[in-house]
């Protein structure tokens, strides 16, 4: 299956339902993950369960107001790219907000990721890892 915008599209919109069915038709079982930063939520994730409870715990300690709004997205071969600009407030701590730039890449197998990291640029690393800092 080729890598397209759309596909990579939609394997967020699957993610963002928190519906593991339809999260399985775009991530494999088997992937990874590597969080960027020094913070709780940061390291690497081994399979599809691990990343959907990192999802999970981002959407608990965000009161499930973190967005990724996407700009650009970018494929080549097995692997796409995409930017987007991250936001969220923290829970219980109104004056712990995000706004960051980052980089998603992703490498594909069989129209599934079976590989993630994100890149964080700018005074965005520090931004970040405050934000997950505990509150």
């Amino acid at each position: 299956m080729e890598v397209t915008p759309e596909l990579v599209r939609q394997a967020y919109a699957a993610l963002a339902t928190g519906d593991t069915s339809k999260i399985l038709q775009y991530w494999a079982e088997d992937m990874v993950w590597l969080v960027p930063g020094h913070n709780i939520l940061s390291g690497r994730k081994n399979n599809l369960n691990e990343f959907i409870d990192f999802m999970a715990t981002v959407g608990k300690l965000s009161d499930n107001s973190f967005q990724m709004v996407h700009s650009a997205i970018v494929v080549s071969g097995e692997y796409s790219a995409d930017v987007s600009y991250n936001t969220g407030n923290r829970a219980r701590n109104e004056e712990k907000t995000l706004g960051i730039d980052v980089i998603h890449f992703l490498r594909w197998r069989d129209g599934k990721v079976i590989e993630g990291k994100g890149g964080i640029f700018a005074d965005g690393t520090a931004e970040y890892d405050k934000f997950w800092s505990p509150v």
